[in-house]
């Protein structure tokens, strides 16, 4: 286990009716904020019109901006920038899932600094602070709600960025699964998708004696799998739903990270796919993991059979680990298929005849390697997509 510091300050509010308590939130940190989300599910439902009334009797100003889409851009960012400037803001809050966090995170880091917001992304600049941001989690997926991370499109570029920095964490976040029972089985798809990676991205690492946080890991990709499809099959299973929406949380709010080395190779080789082809980052995740495994599972098999024995149940072949390690990656894989996520490029009408591009923005036009279990160049790169093909 690697020396680390770990603190999380964003308080969770968590439970049925929990987005009543928005107005007394927010209040404790602004009376001026902008009001941020995404398209009209949050309108239809009745939510946006609770939080306003929450708002107004908490004596909350606030200024909207809405139009958030998956896969946020950054021109919206900056025009969010612009109103908060103009209108003395200093909160955001977010009302929606991981692409309006990220929105509003991006919003909150760039109204401080001087130039463009796109520079965090591009590493040209670090943040120092960030404005308050509040968060109303309607899609459990990202854990941006807790974590110190943001992810932004360039529409211009066909970049995806992000920015990971302890200033990014919201100071609070609501959170009622009752608010996902509307989700499509689709979006609920690609939410586990993403937490399940936001896992696994810890879990396969060069660092040794970390029993606790591998089962931790492990523990959170069952809850996943186990209830997953509960909620798929009914989608107001209040208690599928809130295993779903803690676990998302807790993926990514660093604690399964802690004492060891996270890999994120797989992460950023699906950022250049949802750049150039908007997808949905879970679904793009899932056609990029399994592919990823099997390029590097010879580097530690030994894990890849823990994996397989301790989250999928594998019965372990000790003559042919390797025979154990591939069943764990086929299970996996089919999971994915049998809550109806994509494991092809071609199922997302990704073209093969983009992959030199996509592999030569992943590791900076060939001069630099992505993840860190394995360090993948250009050509490693080219490879784990032509197997995802």
């Amino acid at each position: 286990m690697t020396n680390f510091e770990f603190q999380n300050p964003t308080k969770i509010v968590f439970g049925k009716e929990a987005e009543v308590s928005v107005g007394r939130e927010t209040a404790a940190v602004s009376r001026n904020v902008l009001l941020h989300y995404g398209g009209s599910s949050a309108e239809r439902s009745g939510l946006l019109d609770r939080v306003r009334s929450s708002l107004k009797k908490a004596g909350v100003a606030f200024t909207e901006l809405g139009g958030v889409k998956p896969n946020p851009r950054v021109s919206l960012v900056r025009e969010g920038i612009k109103i908060c400037r103009e209108k003395g803001i200093d909160c955001v809050l977010a009302v929606g899932g991981g692409s309006v966090i990220d929105s509003a995170k991006a919003i909150g880091v760039g109204v401080p600094y001087s130039g463009d917001v796109w520079d965090f992304y591009e590493y040209r600049a670090v943040p120092e602070r960030m404005l308050a941001v509040g968060v109303v989690l309607t899609i459990p997926a990202a854990g941006s709600e807790s974590s110190p991370s943001s992810v932004i499109s360039n529409e211009e570029l066909l970049l995806k960025r992000g920015l990971t920095n302890e200033v990014l964490r919201p100071r609070f976040a609501i959170m009622n699964p009752e608010l996902t029972f509307s989700l499509p089985a689709y979006q609920t798809a690609c939410g586990a998708a993403d937490i399940m990676a936001h896992v696994m991205e810890r879990y396969f690492t060069n660092t040794r004696n970390v029993e606790l946080t591998d089962r931790l890991c492990e523990a959170t990709l069952r809850t996943i799998i186990s209830n997953v499809p509960a909620a798929l099959r009914d989608g107001s299973d209040y208690a599928a739903r809130a295993e779903i929406m803690w676990a998302g949380t807790v993926a990514h709010n660093d604690l399964l990270g802690t004492g060891r080395e996270g890999d994120w190779g797989s992460h950023s080789i699906e950022h250049e796919i949802s750049a150039i082809y908007d997808v949905a980052h879970g679904a793009g995740l899932a056609v990029v993991f399994p592919a990823w495994m099997r390029f590097v599972y010879k580097h530690d098999v030994a894990r890849f059979v823990q994996f397989a024995q301790r989250v999928w149940g594998v019965e372990p072949d000790y003559f042919n680990p390797e025979r154990t390690a591939l069943e764990g990656i086929a299970r996996l894989e089919a999971f994915f298929v049998s809550i109806g996520l994509p494991t092809r490029l071609s199922a997302m009408n990704v073209g093969t005849d983009r992959i030199p591009e996509m592999a030569a923005k992943c590791t900076g036009k060939g001069t630099g390697t992505t993840g860190n279990f394995v360090k993948l160049d250009e050509k490693a790169v080219r490879e784990i997509l032509t197997l995802a093909k």
